[in-house]
């Protein structure tokens, strides 16, 4: 049978089901929500194209023909499968499904990711997340990454970027143990002498030089200590255990801070940093799960 013709014969069949199931008309149309007369006409119409009648009807009853009988009893059961086969695929249709890989800093991961994923991920079942924490500047189409996060001056011109966080700040920090025992600190030059604890960037393996800022003046400083890491956590750590001065973005610092475990140091030196943002490549159209992601990290205007 042509595709044309098969259409067809379907386009009858829910009419000829409900009034062989409901023996009326009248309660037939009412469960399709039909007119009487489309439903008499849609049978005729059926019956015409099979070349058979399908119903007897008289005054009191509408009952199936042997033939009508027949195509309810093999077809119909059928066409229930069918139909709850489409209604699956509705549903899947309708529900976000993907996987998305994303590069981003320990400092984003744990500022801003982790606290929005607590409620994108619940609301989304089919959506999986996988996050390579990398300091680094990351080629994300050489990684093989949907979108990374950094903060937004070290984005590349071809990406497309969603602030996902406030401006920040970088905070010098110590314990008072560590203070007690070292040099007073009144000016960034005067890191050459104390212990600070390093970042080294994987991205070209050199030091992160401690960019400070007063009255519009930018101030670069290349500190010295004996312990370097790679990630502002563990940067943080070796500072409440009293190993060094660290160099962080606040909030990371910012529990230790209002404990009074750390203290800052050299304030009106900390300059306030372009906040974090989600790019991705501008030539790549965001998958649906990607959107959705997107519009949960995105940072509202207040």
């Amino acid at each position: 049978m042509e595709h044309r013709h098969l259409r067809d014969a379907f386009a009858g069949l829910p009419l000829f089901f409900a009034v062989a199931e409901e023996r009326s008309f009248t309660k037939a149309a009412a469960r399709l929500g039909l007119s009487q007369t489309a439903v008499s006409h849609g049978i005729r119409n059926l019956e015409a194209r099979l070349g058979v009648r399908l119903l007897s009807r008289n005054s009191r009853s509408v009952v199936p023909t042997e033939a009508g009988e027949r195509l309810l009893q093999q077809v119909a059961p059928q066409m229930a499968q069918i139909d709850a086969e489409l209604r699956a695929l509705d549903e899947l249709r309708d529900t976000p499904t993907g996987s998305i890989r994303i590069t981003a800093s320990d400092h984003a991961v744990q500022t801003v990711l982790m606290g929005k994923l607590k409620r994108f991920l619940p609301q989304y079942p089919g959506i999986k997340v996988e996050i390579s924490v990398d300091n680094a500047l990351v080629d994300i189409a050489a990684g093989r990454f949907d979108a990374g996060v950094r903060l937004g001056e070290s984005l590349a011109q071809d990406m497309i970027a969603v602030r996902i966080a406030p401006d920040l700040r970088f905070a010098l920090v110590a314990t008072k143990a560590y203070l007690a025992r070292h040099p007073a600190l009144e000016h960034p030059r005067d890191l050459s002498r104390h212990n600070c604890i390093n970042i080294r960037l994987s991205t070209h393996g050199n030091l992160w030089a401690w960019e400070f800022e007063r009255d519009g003046k930018p101030l670069s400083v290349r500190v010295d200590g004996q312990l370097t890491f790679n990630r502002a956590t563990d940067c943080v750590e070796a500072a409440v255990a009293g190993l060094g001065l660290a160099y962080v973005p606040e909030e990371m610092a910012d529990p230790w801070l209002r404990s009074g475990h750390l203290l800052r140091l050299l304030e009106d030196w900390c300059p306030t940093w372009p906040g974090l943002h989600l790019y991705y490549p501008s030539r790549r159209q965001p998958s649906g799960a990607m959107s959705l992601l997107i519009a949960a990290l995105r940072l509202e205007p207040d």
